[in-house]
């Protein structure tokens, strides 16, 4: 069974900085595109930053510059590198991966989310 698991969130000051992981575990052929994407009360799910199994990278307008998303392949692991961080970050941040469990069967998978706070 293929699992998500984020790590990494927390409570930090207005101009802080935090590292999000996303673990990849369980059977697992390939992993594409990875994503990261964030839950605040009372908005509608935003699409933080994506990676294409390249390293292509994507983001949204209100991060890019302040955040920087990666992965490592051999490890099955997303990464958010998050600077300068604002109050309006903060949010429940999930990531989301098309994988491959067997050859040529693609789902999108999600991890439960963790916490980001930050304070002014």
């Amino acid at each position: 069974q293929v699992q998500l698991m984020e790590s990494g969130g927390g409570l930090v000051q207005a101009g802080g900085s935090l590292r999000l992981s996303c673990a990849a575990s369980g059977s697992i052929r390939s992993i594409n595109n990875m994503a990261w994407y964030r839950e605040a009360p009372g908005k509608s799910r935003e699409l933080v930053a994506s990676i294409s199994t390249g390293s292509r990278t994507n983001y949204a307008d209100s991060v890019r510059g302040r955040f920087t998303i990666s992965r490592d392949n051999i490890q099955k692991t997303g990464f958010l590198e998050m600077k300068d961080l604002k109050p309006e970050d903060t949010a429940v941040y999930k990531c989301g991966a098309q994988i491959a469990p067997r050859p040529g069967s693609f789902f999108y998978y999600w991890g439960q989310g963790t916490q980001v706070t930050v304070s002014s």
